[in-house]
C-alpha cells in the first residue's frame, strides 16, 4: 500500500488537529496533510494542482458549513474540474439532517458521509480497507 495524501477542507481547528494527529499517529500510511479553510481556497489549490499536472490528493475530508464557499458549492464547483481519477470525497459534518443526507447522495464524487469526529476505527475502516 503507498502513501496517500489526504486533505482536510474544514474552518474548524479543533476538528482539522484532531485529524492531522490520527493521521499522524497511526499506520495510516499518508505522506502528506493539506488544509484549506473553506471551499474556495480549496477549489483554487486543487486546480493549480490539476493545471500543474501534480497529483491530486487521494482522499478528501469535506466539510459542510463553512465561510465563503460551503461543502455544498465545493461539491458543485469541483465536479466540472477536469480530472478523470477525482479523489475519494468523504463529507464530515457534525450534524446532517435527512434532506442533506438525500442531497449528499445526488453527488456519485461523495463516498460517504460521516458523523463528526473521527476517530481511529472510522479512519481505520475508511483508510485501511484499500
Amino acid at each position: 500500500m503507498g502513501k496517500r495524501i489526504v486533505c482536510i477542507i474544514d474552518d474548524d481547528p479543533i476538528f482539522v488537529y484532531g485529524t492531522k494527529f490520527l493521521l499522524n499517529h497511526n499506520s495510516f500510511f499518508v505522506s502528506d496533510i493539506i488544509v484549506f479553510e473553506n471551499g474556495k481556497e480549496a477549489l483554487e489549490n486543487l486546480l493549480n494542482l490539476v493545471n500543474s499536472k501534480k497529483k491530486l490528493p487521494d482522499v478528501i475530508f469535506l466539510d459542510l458549513n463553512m465561510p465563503i464557499m460551503d461543502g455544498w458549492e465545493f461539491l458543485d464547483n469541483y465536479v466540472e474540474l477536469p480530472v478523470d481519477n477525482k479523489p475519494k470525497i468523504y463529507i464530515v459534518s457534525s450534524y446532517m439532517s435527512s434532506e442533506e443526507i438525500e442531497r449528499a447522495k445526488n453527488y456519485d464524487i461523495v463516498t460517504q458521509i460521516i458523523v463528526k469526529p473521527l476517530s481511529n476505527a472510522i479512519l481505520a475502516d475508511l483508510l485501511l480497507k484499500e
